[in-house]
């Protein structure tokens, strides 16, 4: 097991170079966050009727939504899709080690790099700019309690390996469509949706609640989320971070039974 954590260590520190592009995304994620608080803020001002989730509560999914957005299974590794379109994955097969191991510890990099770094000034900035300039009514609120904000980590930790055992098989998928380009412009499209980072997973109608709460994305968002501002009671956290990892248990095996079922078809040509 000792490579892995070195691979995660040097991947991880290899991508916080790009400062440039996680400047451009937290700008551009904030500007978002500002519009969907803005639509959110006239729909309770304009509605009557009770919701299931408060102002505050909808609140902290906009903000740490924009804040974590890149731990989201929403892109591949540009750097493993061209190995793969290029044939160099021939080499990785050579490699004294498990390449399932490998590639994830990658991933799991690839999508916790990024995000450290877009997240600390969107923090600063809802949690201690908006307050300072007025916008206390916008502004991210604190946790209820202590051991909400725990129970908060906990469960982002299962959102960053469930994210990544996803963004694995997508990876591994890359052996059959060669080009990334086509999940690049699906996955956008769908994560979001059903993570709740469009519209809260609770605000959706109740007929379809039971297929929203056993989906896999759930875990990615809305269970980190909720558990923050309280809407999941802090009792009830056990289930819901045991519906994370069960999860991630599924997505483990079928990335390994795929990446198995890839490497006996695979066709390497060039020279």
């Amino acid at each position: 097991m000792t490579p892995y954590p070195s691979i995660v260590a040097v991947r991880f520190k290899m991508l916080l170079q790009y400062r440039a592009a996680a400047w451009a995304g937290f700008t551009t994620q904030l500007f978002w966050g500002f519009i969907k608080v803005m639509v959110f803020a006239a729909f309770f001002a304009s509605t009557t009727a009770v919701q299931p989730m408060s102002f505050e509560q909808v609140l902290v999914y906009v903000w740490l939504g924009q804040a974590l957005l890149a731990l989201l299974p929403w892109n591949v590794d540009q750097e493993l899709a061209e190995q793969i379109r290029s044939g160099g994955v021939a080499y990785e097969l050579l490699r004294p080690l498990d390449l399932y191991g490998y590639w994830f510890a990658r991933t799991l990099a690839f999508r916790a790099a990024p995000a450290s770094l877009r997240m600390l000034p969107m923090l600063f900035v809802t949690l201690l700019v908006l307050p300072l300039v007025g916008l206390d009514d916008w502004a991210l609120p604190l946790p209820p309690d202590w051991q909400s904000a725990v129970c908060f980590c906990l469960a982002v930790a299962g959102m960053l390996a469930l994210s990544t055992a996803f963004t694995m098989i997508m990876h591994i998928a890359l052996m059959w469509t060669i080009s990334g380009e086509g999940f690049n412009r699906l996955m956008p499209g769908i994560v979001p949706v059903f993570a709740g980072l469009i519209i809260p997973l609770p605000l959706f109608p109740d007929w379809l609640q039971p297929f929203l709460y056993w989906q896999p994305f759930r875990g990615m968002a809305d269970v980190p989320f909720r558990i923050y501002s309280g809407h999941i009671p802090v009792a009830d956290v056990p289930l819901e971070l045991l519906n994370q990892w069960l999860w991630f248990l599924v997505l483990v095996v079928f990335g390994y039974w795929l990446l198995n079922r890839a490497r006996r078809q695979l066709v390497v040509q060039g020279g």
